[in-house]
C-alpha cells in the first residue's frame, strides 16, 4: 500500500492544501509533502493525527474493500434446507459474518418454523415478502403479514413460525451476524 499516495488522495478529496493539513496536525508542510511523495514514513502516532485531520482512522484507512462485491445474485447465495422444521434459509450476502449485519431469506412451509435462537447481543429486523408469520419473542407472540415488518432486540429466546396454510417468505436481518 502506498500510504503517502493514499494520504494525498484523501487530502485532495477534502479540498485541503498541504499547508492546511499541516496546520491541523501541527506538522510542517514539508513533512506532509515528504510523506505524500513516499520520502519519509510517519510514526503510528503521527499517522493517527493525519488521518484524524482527514476524517478517518487507521482501521478504515487500511481497509481495502473498495472493490468488494455490491450486487449478489441467486448463484452467490448459500442455501440450507431443514426438512424437519419445514424451512429453507438462504444466506443472500455471502460471508456476511464479516459485516455488521446478516440478511437472510427464510421460506417457511405451512407448519414450518425457524430454530429457537437463544438470547444474544443485537437486534433483529424482518420484512414479510409473502404469507403470514408469527414471531415468538420470549413469552410474546406477534403476527406479521405480507408487506409488514418487524423489529426487536435479541435479548429473549426467539423464533418465527408459519401457522398458516400457505408458504411464507421473509427477509430477516440480524445484527451482529450469527455464526
Amino acid at each position: 500500500m502506498d500510504i503517502g499516495k493514499k494520504i494525498r488522495r484523501l487530502r485532495l478529496e477534502k479540498n485541503l492544501t498541504q499547508e492546511e493539513l499541516a496546520n491541523r496536525t501541527e506538522l510542517s508542510k514539508s513533512f506532509i509533502s515528504q510523506v505524500e511523495r513516499e520520502q519519509t514514513s510517519p510514526s503510528i502516532a503521527t499517522l493517527v493525527d493525519i488521518l484524524q485531520a482527514l476524517g478517518t482512522n487507521l482501521r478504515d484507512f487500511f481497509n481495502d474493500e473498495t472493490d468488494s462485491q455490491i450486487v449478489f445474485r441467486n448463484a452467490d447465495f448459500f442455501e440450507k434446507i431443514d426438512d424437519e422444521l419445514k424451512n429453507r434459509t438462504e444466506w443472500i450476502i455471502p460471508n456476511a459474518q464479516k459485516n455488521r449485519m446478516e440478511p437472510i431469506r427464510v421460506t417457511l412451509e405451512p407448519g414450518g418454523r425457524t430454530i429457537l435462537d437463544n438470547p444474544h447481543e443485537g437486534e433483529e429486523f424482518g420484512y414479510v415478502l409473502s404469507g403470514i408469520i408469527t414471531i415468538h419473542i420470549g413469552q410474546q407472540s406477534c403476527r406479521a403479514r405480507k408487506g409488514e415488518t418487524f423489529y426487536f432486540r435479541s435479548s429473549a429466546p426467539h423464533y418465527i413460525e408459519n401457522k398458516g396454510k400457505n408458504q411464507a417468505t421473509l427477509i430477516w436481518v440480524s445484527t451482529p451476524p450469527e455464526f
